[in-house]
């Protein structure tokens, strides 16, 4: 059992050292450790050690976008390895370019209305003298915070190619 366990963890090395997986992560842990000391820095109120390991580990919104970060590091990353002519380069493109318009469009927006239906649900539970449950309010991005999260990607997949 040790030895096909030990065998299958060599046959993982390739994808833990590929340059793609490397530059991609390592934007999005910089992208999310940026948000965090931003979150910290701007604080009204002390946070807990659990809600900083939250931001770092999964908090969505605010600056800068570890979505944008990953995507458009994965797309820096195969320019550099495969080239832009490429269909992985295309495919990597299109699907950046789709979850960065996401995060500034539709979770956006499902944010900003979840926020308004649970100012409502609440007001009208207060009149009423019944319980509300909020809904999950998902954080999308501004713009800006879209653009500093890709070029926060593409530099950490340039740095990971040239150096």
């Amino acid at each position: 059992m040790s030895l096909s366990l030990s065998i299958r963890a060599v046959s993982l090395k390739p994808f833990f050292e590929n340059p793609v997986f490397l530059s991609s992560v390592s934007s999005w842990f910089f992208a999310q450790l940026m948000k965090t000391v931003i979150v910290v820095l701007n604080a009204r109120k002390k946070r807990s050690p659990r809600e900083i390991l939250e931001t770092i580990a999964w908090r969505t919104g605010g600056m800068p976008s570890s979505h944008a970060a990953l995507v458009s590091s994965m797309t820096t990353s195969v320019a550099f390895s495969a080239g832009i002519g490429s269909n992985l380069f295309v495919v990597s493109f299109w699907i950046a370019l789709i979850v960065m318009r996401d995060a500034m469009g539709v979770r956006r927006s499902s944010g900003i209305q979840a926020r308004v239906l649970n100012i409502l649900g609440r007001n009208v539970a207060e009149r009423l003298k019944t319980e509300y449950h909020p809904i999950k309010e998902v954080h999308g991005h501004a713009p800006l915070e879209v653009v500093v999260g890709a070029l926060l990607g593409i530099f950490i997949a340039a740095a990971y190619a040239n150096l």
